[in-house]
């Protein structure tokens, strides 16, 4: 059985854009308190890299993947260098990364690399379907897709 994967999430990607397009980017509320214990799909799941954008295979000495704790921390490898930061969860499948900093290692297809922690940096929206994670970007632009890792 063949599987179209940039078909399948382009796919995923209409059935975030008509739930995203019906309600306008929420704004933090100043006096909501911050939770600090993370649930859900996303957290304490392991997440290898599956596409840069809907097609796009990267060529790395090793697999991309990240993982969430529940304290907000997120880790993982973008395919050559190890790094480290925060991520926030909220309401409409809302997620930002933030103080993302990694180790520095020279390594083949840098570039490749980069566009794994620009995807991170970007990402506003999410989308989970099965064994797949979609990241949008704030103009509803499929940024890439991982698979959950067994």
């Amino acid at each position: 059985m063949t599987i179209n994967v940039g078909a399948a999430l382009v796919g995923v990607a209409a059935a975030l854009l008509i739930s995203a397009c019906s309600s306008a980017p929420e704004k933090e509320s100043a006096g909501k308190a911050e939770s600090t214990t993370l649930s859900g799909p996303l957290v304490e799941q392991r997440w290898n890299l599956l596409l840069v954008g809907t097609d796009e295979r990267v060529s790395l000495p090793a697999t991309p993947f990240f993982q969430i704790g529940r304290d907000g921390q997120v880790s993982g490898s973008d395919g050559c260098n190890r790094f480290t930061g925060s991520v926030k969860l909220g309401e409409n499948q809302r997620i930002e990364f933030s103080q993302l900093a990694s180790t520095r290692m020279a390594c083949p297809n840098m570039e490749d690399a980069k566009r794994v922690t620009d995807m991170l940096d970007t990402a506003y929206r999410y989308l989970i379907d099965h064994d797949r994670l979609v990241f949008f970007g704030p103009d509803s632009r499929v940024l890439g897709g991982w698979r959950e890792a067994n």
